[in-house]
């Protein structure tokens, strides 16, 4: 077969030649890079040299290149741009890819030869970042069942096969179920209080699918602005309900046994592995290092913000019998009246700002504002193929001219696209015998698409989803790193998130919302009164959105700090563990967890409480900015040289306090939020 996977890549910047990949060609690829991959271990294991750096640490960095030159392309895509073939042969290979990584993980030959240049370490003289690969390298396998042996290993292989499998079929699981749903409105009374532009989509949606009226979906920009402006309550509840009981319907698509499931074999692992929760295995690598530090930091943000919470609340609730409402608030009255309260006081909503939110002016104000930091530039390159239509692919070039990163964009849903969104690679940044092998970033998001009357414009929430994601996106961009492991996010879970939300600040700064916001039909500039009322609503609902988050925190630790398994019910389980952060009356059955992608399909396991600590660096970080100048070009490269360049080069609380002088306390984050009394 003619494989375009297994052969140099003749494109622009090497990129995926995405026109020419089949689905067909996937399997075979696979096949043939672990084939690779194993024959490059073996060379290594057989080396009949004494062990160095070189040529066993350095040696495995640059294994297994093809494959994972595959994997990004094809896992990038099953969240992406996915179909019935690809996700058949995702749970083929990812059996494959778990035996693959199992059999390097567990060969004892192999570990023998890095430990022997483990344990001399000291002697080696080796600079940080290789001192970092060293240890990543040791600890990797040890946290790999290196030191297992008989049954236990060959148990742990198990455990890890299946686990693989688990998580694959949670998220198909969640999209179908997301994609299952639609509320079919054939009533016009029935859209009573929702704005032009969903009316319309909803219209697109239906004619789409051969149906007559509107269709609203579970995807964001269609269950999100029914809940916050639909008067019909009861169709409200409606729409809610199926989000909330996505994968908790029992039927084939139910994720209830299969988290308990997953979360009992990840016991499994971290007992196998000397951890007596999965939370411990995970937080030995993260800057919180224990389970009993999360909850503390988890706690101590409870205290501070429950009761701003339950006053927020308490204020819509008060505010909907203003308007005549009589019954008690439920979950899905919160954002319809909790959006007229801020109306009210603010006089602000997202209908008053999405005019002059217009998407391409907001990617060119975000272009604009690295540019401004970082002296980065972005050109459209229509020469490299895209995987989608809707995607569109940038050359990212330095202050100096150089070539930097290829940027693809990926805005709108689709059915073959994950909910949410994220920043993902193609390929990382690393050096190649020497040369700059330069990384290929892509931002993947969800935001409301256009019509044919207008074009997209985006909320207020959506323009900070993709600051968010474009920090990210630079972090992996302006990484400047020998080895690719350590490239770009490859950091703890709890850091990665300080450069996107740290981009997240910038949303409500005067000088940059004046650059970005224009009516998107008359070109008139937002009105200074619009930007001073979304400055003076940076705080509303704080202690709401933050007890929020911190439940979901709370959910996850409870499911990975278990010490024994777990039997009975995943909803009551879930239930006990949130039940404290409860602001409103129970949903008999309705749960997050069957569909908290996060957790059981994501990579933040015992991790999500890291949104919420990279909070604390982010409002720290930015105080500098803040004191400095928000466009000030000595702080901004101050934080691209000791953060954003860095990857996961050194201990991130080292690389953090190069750059602001000191460790970050909570206090920034408690006066930014307004959770300080």
């Amino acid at each position: 077969m003619n494989n375009p996977l297994l052969k140099s890549f003749n494109t622009p910047h090497q990129t995926p030649p995405f026109n020419e990949i089949k689905a067909e060609h996937y399997l075979p690829a696979f096949k043939e890079a672990m084939k690779q991959g194993r024959e490059e271990i073996d060379q290594i294991v057989n080396n009949a040299e004494k062990p160095t750096f070189k040529n066993t640490i350095e040696a495995m960095e640059n294994t297994g290149k093809l494959l994972n030159r595959i994997s990004n392309i094809f896992f990038n895509l099953n969240s992406a741009a996915t179909n019935d073939t690809i996700q058949a042969i995702a749970r083929e290979v990812s059996p494959l890819l778990s035996e693959y990584g199992n059999d390097i993980a567990l060969n004892e030959d192999l570990f023998a030869r890095v430990k022997v240049v483990y344990d001399q370490k000291e002697k080696l003289k080796l600079t940080p970042e290789q001192i970092k690969l060293l240890e990543n390298t040791y600890k990797g396998f040890v946290r790999q069942g290196a030191l297992l042996s008989g049954e236990a290993k060959a148990r742990y292989r198990e455990v890890t096969a299946e686990l693989s499998q688990l998580a694959l079929q949670f998220g198909e699981n969640v999209l179908a179920e997301t994609n299952a749903f639609k509320l079919h409105i054939t009533n016009e009374a029935d859209l009573a209080g929702l704005p032009a532009q969903y009316v319309e989509a909803a219209a697109a949606l239906a004619k789409s699918e051969g149906q007559k009226g509107w269709l609203f979906s579970l995807q964001a920009p269609s269950y999100m602005p029914f809940m916050k402006y639909a008067d019909n309550r009861d169709l409200r509840e409606k729409l809610f309900k199926a989000y909330a009981f996505r994968a908790n319907n029992n039927n084939e698509q139910d994720n209830k046994d299969n988290i308990i499931r997953i979360a009992n074999l990840r016991l499994e692992k971290a007992n196998l592995l000397g951890y007596s929760s999965h939370a411990d295995y995970v937080l030995e690598e993260r800057m919180a290092r224990s389970p009993q530090k999360v909850n503390e930091f988890l706690n101590e943000l409870f205290e501070k913000a429950y009761p701003f919470a339950r006053k927020e609340v308490k204020e819509v609730a008060d505010f909907a019998k203003t308007l005549g409402f009589k019954d008690q608030l439920q979950r899905w009255d919160f954002a319809y009246y909790s959006d007229k309260l801020k109306t009210s006081r603010f006089k602000l909503n997202d209908e008053m700002t999405r005019p002059y939110f217009q998407l391409d002016k907001v990617k060119e104000g975000i272009f604009s504002l690295a540019n401004k930091l970082y002296g980065l530039t972005f050109k459209r390159n229509t020469s490299i193929q895209v995987y989608h239509p809707d995607v569109e692919a940038y050359d990212v070039f330095d202050e100096d001219g150089s070539f930097l990163s290829v940027l693809y964009l990926d805005f709108f849903p689709r059915n073959s696209k994950q909910g949410g969104a994220w920043m993902t690679s193609f390929r990382d940044q690393h050096k190649d015998n020497g040369v700059d092998i330069r990384p290929q970033i892509s931002v993947v998001c969800n935001f409301t698409p256009g019509s044919d009357k207008q074009p997209s414009l985006l909320t207020f929430n959506e323009v900070t989803t993709f600051l968010h994601e474009f920090g990210h996106a630079l972090h992996g961009m302006l990484s400047e790193v020998t080895y690719e492991s350590l490239a770009g996010t490859s950091v703890f879970r709890d850091f990665v998130e300080l450069p996107s939300q740290l981009m997240e600040n910038w949303a409500t700064e005067k000088e940059w919302l004046q650059h970005v916001a224009f009516h998107y039909q008359t070109g008139e500039p937002i009105p200074a009164g619009l930007i001073d009322n979304i400055i003076a609503a940076d705080q509303f609902e704080s202690g709401y959105s933050t007890v929020r988050q911190l439940s979901f925190g709370f959910n996850d630790m409870a499911w990975h700090s278990i010490t024994s398994p777990i039997s009975g019910d995943a909803i009551n389980f879930e239930k006990a563990a949130m039940e404290k952060t409860e602001l409103f009356p129970e949903v008999e059955g309705s749960a997050m967890s069957p569909a908290f992608g996060h957790i059981f399909n994501g990579g933040y396991a015992a991790g999500y409480y890291g949104y919420k600590w990279a909070e604390v660096l982010d409002a720290d970080a930015f105080s500098l900015f803040k004191q400095n100048g928000i466009y000030d070009k000595t702080t901004a490269a101050s934080f691209r040289h000791n953060i954003l360049s860095k990857g996961g080069t050194e201990d991130p609380m080292t690389l953090y306090i190069n750059f602001r002088g000191c460790e970050p306390t909570n206090e920034a984050l408690l006066i930014r939020s307004g959770l300080v009394k």
